[in-house]
């Protein structure tokens, strides 16, 4: 039998579970007296900071009364920053917190986020641009006028500069554009100038530093680079494109090109078929127009492609891809010499002059005979290669322009260095340099036949390179020297 004492005891060692409304009850109580010294008071609600406007909190999303006016309180929704570069999320998909429960809601934070402005002034750091070497530059154009640049220069001068050819100081200026203060506020201007020092550095012989420059992009195909709006993309095409060469040029890996192109394709496919539907509609106000460039842009994409298959050595899946290329009609004149030129790259003559039949007839525009005249020259047909040469360039009604007669002239005289003629090769190339040419091709022949033809070799390239540096196009461009940015393998210094 248990004895009271031992009962009495074990309850003063047990604590009894009781809810925090109970204690209240026992404490207010009257007559009540706190025996129990393990007996622990309920804490008290508290609202903290992060439970008062808590848009994640749960009973945000529920049909609760708020204390003060008695009605629904109303989600707030967090005022978060746009995603950056490289995210894969767009800003709408970055604040949607709330909007699935709330249509109008939805509907008004999508225009607050449409109308944040995006920023790209991380593209505006000056740390991005490196200094251009002087190194590799001949010592004539080092001295050049377009050595400096004018005082006070702007998007008008870079224009200019252009237009003259001198790609160094365009780069240099572009850079100075961006990076100066006040900068450019838009971000077409950021990557329009963008764009052209990029492209610039490319053509002068720098395309090791814009590939690293390119970096600063990160990933186009991002959603932060479309307007949350449209859709659309916010960078320029030509960027993009030249973006992907670039970027799979500074990771050493030219397949992440190939992926970039075919990225950039599935792009322009599907702005194609937005805008095949537009039309369909009954809108065909321009959309022909858009329609036309978009096709050019796609073929040019699986030229492209081609090309990078063939600068990595992979032949055979470039000729598989060159012949799933469908090219007709008279429009695609370039794209069918551009591909004609990529089967000789590879070694396909026989390819090569398939492009140039027209319902199985061989053209006969200029284009065609220039194609045909570079498969005799693949073949070693040199003597018949100098007859069709010589009939374009006697062809007085000729619709060419200068830049295209002096190829000619300049392959001409390559081909009759091949058959051991070279005086009249270098007598027809040192004409086209009086002439004002100045090309990388002709001044690197002329500069090889200069090493052929006698052991003074060095002093005639020195002084082609001072030649070159001074020339004045009078006819296009009067008074304006037109040096063309060259490198010291220009002339094999």
């Amino acid at each position: 039998m248990d004895s009271p004492t031992t009962d009495s005891g074990a309850k003063k060692h047990v604590r009894q579970a009781s809810s925090g409304r109970e204690n209240h009850q026992m404490l207010d109580s009257p007559g009540y007296r706190r025996t129990d010294k393990f007996l622990a008071l309920p804490r008290r609600p508290t609202r903290g900071p992060l439970d008062i406007s808590d848009p994640l909190s749960p009973t945000n999303y529920v049909n609760v009364s708020h204390p003060f006016t008695g009605s629904a309180q109303r989600p707030r929704t967090p005022r978060l920053p746009s995603p950056g570069p490289g995210s894969n999320l767009s800003a709408s998909t970055y604040m949607t917190a709330p909007t699935s429960l709330s249509p109008s809601q939805n509907a008004s934070f999508k225009s607050t986020v449409s109308t944040l402005q995006k920023d790209f002034s991380h593209l505006l750091r000056p740390e991005i641009y490196h200094p251009l070497p002087v190194l590799d530059i001949p010592p004539p154009f080092r001295s050049s006028p377009a050595s400096t640049l004018p005082p006070n220069p702007d998007i008008n001068t870079l224009s200019s500069l252009l237009a003259s050819g001198y790609f160094r100081a365009s780069a240099i200026l572009a850079a100075s554009l961006l990076t100066s203060t006040p900068g450019p506020t838009s971000h077409t201007e950021i990557f329009d100038l963008f764009y052209i020092r990029l492209a610039c550095l490319t053509l002068c012989n720098q395309t090791q530093l814009a590939a690293h420059e390119v970096k600063a992009l990160e990933d186009l195909n991002a959603a932060y680079f479309r307007d949350d709006e449209t859709g659309e993309h916010m960078v320029g095409w030509e960027l993009r494109v030249l973006a992907v060469r670039l970027q799979g040029l500074g990771l050493g890996d030219i397949r992440r090109g190939v992926i970039g192109y075919y990225d950039l394709a599935r792009d322009a496919r599907d702005t194609l078929t937005k805008l095949k539907k537009k039309k369909s509609m009954g809108d065909e106000e321009d959309v022909d127009a858009e329609i036309a460039l978009w096709e050019s842009r796609l073929a040019d994409l699986g030229i492209r492609v081609a090309s990078a298959l063939v600068e990595m050595e992979d032949l055979v899946g470039a000729g598989l891809h060159l012949k799933s290329l469908q090219v007709g009609g008279v429009a695609e004149e370039d794209l069918r010499a551009k591909k004609a030129l990529l089967w000789l790259c590879i070694g396909d003559v026989e390819s090569a002059r398939q492009c140039l039949k027209r319902n199985g007839e061989a053209g006969s525009s200029e284009m065609d005979k220039t194609i045909q005249a570079l498969s005799l020259v693949a073949e070693g047909n040199y003597e018949e290669a100098v007859g069709v040469w010589g009939e374009l360039i006697a062809n007085e009604e000729s619709t060419a322009g200068k830049g295209e007669k002096a190829m000619w002239r300049q392959n001409l005289g390559v081909t009759l260095l091949y058959l051991g003629r070279g005086e009249e090769a270098k007598h027809i190339l040192e004409g086209l340099i009086s002439e004002n040419n100045s090309f990388h091709a002709l001044t690197f022949n002329l500069s090889t036949i200069y090493e052929l033809c006698t052991e003074r070799s060095r002093g005639l390239k020195s002084a082609l390179a001072e030649k070159v540096a001074g020339m004045v196009d009078g006819a296009a461009n009067e008074g304006v020297v037109r040096a063309w940015e060259k490198v010291n393998g220009d002339f094999k210094l």
